[in-house]
């Protein structure tokens, strides 16, 4: 395996200090300054007081962590095992809560070889270093923690006496138990909702099924994490996972039928591997199996870290051993060094998810109510059009100013009405326009040729607005506008840059690049504000905010990088209309926009972002 033997650097995911504002500060935990983090690959010896602490978490943040322990069973197994490596993750993950953002511990069963109480009472105080941290975790049953030849039925146990019931009813996210005690589940908020996580038995009865059934149906809006001993396997030199005997029975049972299962998290097994499947919705489960007791030291107290990202729709996945990073380096054996970080595609890698897709019909994001046109024209308005009506052949200019639109038909189809709209957009409708090139096809929109927006040259500043979603049609749309001034920097009497260029064009590059090029009323040349490289079909609000001096682009209320920073001031003109869905060079038009549009805004001052459109 391709392991990563420096244990001094590392990626990562959530910097100390990195998390915004609105950070939970558990009971009994350290103060924010007490509370820095150490990096994880730093392999300097640290203090453990960290382990009467919870830290910081911000249950708010779209990043959070779900760290996952499997099978700790040779550690303690009668007399042979040892505890530190147990320990030492323990209080690593204390100690990185706040700057991983860990929320929530599951461990994957078998904590101990033989089920004998005396491994109970070793193991046990280990676990408490969470208890007295505050730090909310769940435990199940593996096969070698009881007696594995019966279900969840079996009755009294030593695992039970130190891991049931009585042991999570102090948690806040602990939410109960089977009656037989071998079963349980957590809520736990992270990323501003929450979630649910079963831990079940190594054998849940038909009994025990039925109840994570109903525990799930009694909350129909959380995504849930199923935890479970055994549920696939893998083999070696083949990571793709597949059922166990009992894990077809926990797919037909349990999995296949709960569309709110899209995480399933196993031990058990080795070598680790995962598979995705479809369930009876139609939508993807993940199932993982994680398990390093075949590996050097009993798995070295390897931890795996699910890095949820709702942000970037992404779980990124990554497996450590703390044990080991806190060693010495010089001091450390060299089956030790190869296992402080396991960076295969088994062991570290991301998976795709579109969480506010996959859950949809579970927990519906409201859509903002429609906003009357008038709630919008604020001071300053020169023009606000909403293309949330029939596609007919004028657009009404909402600002009164009378800066009305016209439609032009170019060949092919015109542009038409969609119900499609941006989900804080005012207006819920928007324009589909069919726009292409090599001939100029689609259509556009103008106004007239004596509309008072067309000699107005903004010098005090302007913000001008848009809900966009670009076409994903595969089609070549390089360079097209989205709004631009008939009219170039000759017709205004620049002789700068090119002067065929329009004076104003709000387009985007052969990349999907947002481009914001102008001829300032006080420059000879242009000046050009670039943007990131757009996602097609996807929809989003921009805004160019100019102070009279410097122009922002904002995407998503997002200011963005390359900007100028030569002041100029204004937008020249040649007195020319103003055309949205199309662009132009030497006034010739060469293709019409592609995708579309919700509403547009021009204001004649600067806005701050919580003045947008979609504020």
């Amino acid at each position: 395996m391709d392991q990563q033997n420096d244990g001094t650097s590392r990626r990562r995911l959530l910097q100390a200090g990195a998390l915004g504002a609105g950070a939970v500060v558990m009971p009994g935990v350290l103060s924010a300054g007490e509370a820095a983090a150490t990096g994880i690959g730093s392999t300097a010896s640290t203090t453990k007081s960290t382990t009467q602490s919870a830290g910081r978490i911000d249950t708010e943040h779209p990043r959070f962590t779900l760290a996952v322990v499997p099978d700790t069973q040779y550690q303690y197994d009668e007399d042979r095992g040892d505890p530190a490596p147990l320990t030492a993750s323990f209080e690593w993950l204390i100690e990185q809560r706040s700057a991983e953002n860990i929320v929530f511990v599951a461990h994957l069963g078998d904590v101990v070889q033989n089920a004998l109480a005396m491994e109970f009472a070793q193991a046990d105080p280990v676990f408490k270093i969470l208890d007295r941290a505050r730090f909310p975790y769940s435990v199940l049953a593996g096969n070698h923690d009881i007696d594995g030849s019966k279900d969840d039925t079996r009755g009294d146990s030593p695992y039970l006496h130190t891991f049931g019931p009585q042991r999570f009813r102090r948690m806040s996210t602990y939410g109960g138990s089977t009656p037989n005690g071998y079963n349980s589940y957590h809520v736990f908020r992270a990323a501003g909702q929450q979630w649910l996580l079963l831990a079940m038995d190594w054998r849940p009865s038909d009994a025990s099924f039925a109840w994570a059934r109903d525990v799930i149906a009694k909350h129909p809006k959380l995504p849930v994490i199923l935890t479970i001993h055994e549920l696939v396997n893998a083999d070696h030199g083949n990571p793709v996972a597949y059922f166990s005997d009992h894990g077809n029975r926990v797919w037909e049972q349990l999995v296949n039928d709960s569309d709110q299962i899209f995480l399933t998290l196993n031990g058990h097994y080795w070598p680790p591997g995962r598979v995705t499947r479809k369930n009876a919705a139609g939508n993807d489960v993940h199932l993982h199996i994680t398990n390093y007791q075949d590996r050097f030291y009993g798995g070295s107290g390897m931890v795996r870290l699910y890095h949820f990202d709702l942000a970037r729709n992404t779980i990124d996945v990554e497996t450590v051993s703390p044990w080991i990073m806190d060693q010495d380096p010089a001091k450390r054996s060299e089956l030790a060094e190869a296992e402080i970080e396991l960076t295969d595609d088994t062991n570290r890698f991301s998976i795709p998810i579109d969480f506010a897709e996959r859950f949809a019909k579970f927990a519906p994001v409201a859509v903002r109510p429609a906003r009357p046109a008038k709630q919008l024209v604020i001071p300053g308005t020169a023009a606000y059009w909403r293309f949330d009506g029939p596609a007919a052949d004028q657009i009404t200019d909402q600002s009164g100013k009378g800066n009305h639109l016209t439609r032009v038909v170019l060949a092919g189809s015109a542009p038409s009405a969609s119900a499609e709209f941006h989900p804080d957009q005012p207006g819920h409708a928007s324009w589909l326009f069919p726009g292409g090139k090599n001939p100029a096809r689609g259509g556009y929109l103008k106004t007239a040729d004596d509309a008072p927006l067309n000699a107005m040259t903004f010098k005090s500043g302007y913000t001008i607005e848009a809900f966009v979603k670009l076409a994903d049609d595969g089609q070549d749309h390089s360079w097209e506008g989205l709004l631009c001034r008939l009219g170039t920097g000759r017709d205004a009497g620049k002789t700068g840059s090119d002067p065929d260029e329009p004076t104003v064009k709000l387009g985007f590059s052969g990349g999907l690049e947002l481009q914001w090029a102008v001829y300032p009323v006080d420059k000879n040349d242009t000046f050009t504000n670039w943007g990131h490289e757009m996602v097609a079909g996807r929809w989003f609000h921009l805004a160019i905010v100019n102070d009279g001096r410097h122009s922002t682009v904002y995407v998503d209320s997002s200011e963005l990088l390359r900007n100028p920073a030569t002041p100029s001031n204004g937008l020249a003109t040649a007195g020319k209309p103003w055309l949205v869905g199309a662009g132009h060079y030497a006034n010739t038009i060469d293709q019409g926009f592609a995708g579309n549009i919700g509403e547009l805004r021009i204001v004649t001052r600067a806005l701050k972002p919580s003045q947008f459109l979609n504020a």
